[in-house]
Order: structure tokens, then sequence, then C-alpha cells
């Protein structure tokens, strides 16, 4: 089941989930998780029965698209909204930022859009711009007399974006998880050079403790070595500290040997099954 890793927070969470299924076209392939609404002012103090923040981390790791709705008259940022936000990190890429109820402003107080955006940059902490889409996304007819001309052709090219974006969404997961697979199989790739590397530094019979100390001592340097060597890209060594933290817990003569056709077996793979692989993707909204 999609959901059973939920068990981990409990029954007092579990028995506020629930799930519905309606006939449409687009949940035949989409799947739309409603979280409940982040707590503000005094409502902050009342501690909810579950981890919230650790739910909501949980969905962000497994979903492909974040939507985070905002109402024009309550933009403040909450200490909740702010671990919410927080534990969204990582997923910068997924996030998109919807002003919903724009219609109940209007043109002048719409400056809300540049407020919105200094709140979020203090927040989320990302070089990147997000993506904010403008209307008034329900099933009500939008203000005209508060939208304008103007604004109520803006307001349906926002729906008409975001409705785009939605419809990507396979496309979208499909290429997030080829990348991933992508980056794990370069990171062991990596992986197998250090290993191989540093079997070759250890000496055949005396001083083998010390002379893993020292390696594992300057292991920035290895690495550095490795990359050198073989023309390896940087951003594919793992973090040297972290490294080092689960090396020690090793003997590094009894690492295996390189295996070349195993290697040679994961660049043929990045060169050409990778890509015919997304050549058979199809979008099923196209």
């Amino acid at each position: 089941m999609p959901y059973s890793g939920l068990s981990s927070f409990g029954t007092a969470f579990l028995s506020k989930f629930e799930c519905s299924q309606m006939p449409h076209p687009l949940l035949e392939h989409v799947t739309f998780v409603d979280t409940p609404g982040v707590l503000s002012g005094e409502k902050q103090r009342t501690q909810r029965s579950y981890d919230f923040t650790g739910v909501t981390s949980w969905f962000a790791a497994k979903c492909d698209l974040i939507l985070l709705l905002f109402d024009p008259h309550k933009l403040d940022i909450s200490d909740e909204f702010k671990r919410v936000i927080g534990s969204l990190r990582g997923h910068d890429d997924k996030i998109r930022i919807v002003l919903n109820k724009a219609d109940q402003v209007d043109a002048q107080q719409m400056r809300v859009y540049g407020a919105l955006l200094w709140s979020l940059g203090k927040v989320l902490n990302t070089p990147e711009v997000m993506r904010v889409y403008i209307g008034s996304f329900n099933d009500k007819p939008i203000r005209e007399t508060a939208a304008g001309p103007l604004g109520m052709e803006l307001f349906q090219k926002e729906q008409d974006d975001l409705l785009s974006d939605l419809n990507d969404i396979p496309k979208k997961a499909c290429d997030r998880r080829i990348n991933e697979f992508v980056k794990r199989a370069r990171a062991a790739k990596v992986h197998a050079h250090i290993i191989s590397h540093l079997k070759k530094e250890m000496p055949a019979l005396m001083g083998k403790a010390k002379a893993q100390q020292k390696l594992l001592d300057g292991l920035d340097q290895q690495f550095a070595k490795v990359q050198k060597e073989l023309h390896l890209p940087p951003g594919d060594f793992p973090s040297v500290e972290e490294y080092r933290e689960l090396l020690s817990a090793y003997n590094f003569d009894r690492f295996e040997k390189l295996r070349p056709k195993m290697v040679q077996g994961v660049d043929d793979m990045l060169a050409y099954d990778i890509p015919d692989l997304l050549k058979k993707f199809r979008n099923p909204y196209d």
C-alpha cells in the first residue's frame, strides 16, 4: 500500500487520515493530498496529537508537486507554517505558490503579491524564485468588479498555467525518478572507485591500522586523487565527514577489488539504456 509508511505516526494521525474518490479524468493518474490548515495566532498553543511537520515531510519526499496556498488577507507566516516550510527543504523544485481568492482585493491591493514573495524569501532560503499562481481557484464566479477586465484575463491565464502544471505531473514524476536513479548510479560508481583506491593504498603486511587511520585523516586528499586520476565529476563525491564516519567502522584491507566490467556496465546503462527509456515514456494527458 502506498500509505503504509504513515503507520509510524501512530493511531492519533491514522484516525484523522481520510481518503475519497471522485470520477474525473485528471484523477486517473494523479492523487491530491490536502493537509489540514496550518495553525496561527493563539491556536498555535494547541498541541496537535501527532507530528504534523513529520507527516508533511513524509508526503513531501514522495509527492511530485507541492502547492502552498495563501489567502491575500492572511499573509503572515506563523511559527507552525515556518516549521512546515522548513520540512520541505530539499524539494524546492516541487514547490508552487498559489495566491487564492485574489478577486477579493482590487488592483491596488494586489501589492500583497510583493509582500508574499518577501515573506517567503525569508523562510524558504533558496536562490530560486518560486512560481506564484494568482487567481480565485474555486467553483464560484470571479468577482469582475474587483478583478477588472485585465484581472479576469490574468486569472484565466493563471488557471490554465496551473492546470498545465498539473497535467505535466506524470512526465515530471518520471523525469525525477530517472534523475534520482542516475544520481544513485553515479554515486555507486564513485563509491566503488574510492573503496578500490583505499584498498590499494593499504600496506601488504605491517602497520595496517596506522595506515588506515592516516587515510581516514586525509580522506579529502584521497578524494582529490581519485577525482583527478579518473576524471570524475566532483559533484558526484559524497560528504567527506559523513563518509569518514561510515568508513571508520570497516577494515580497508577487506574491501573488494574493483570489477571493471561492472563499472563499464553502469557507464553503458547511463549512456544508452537511460536515454532509450526516456524516449519510451508517454504522458497519459497528452
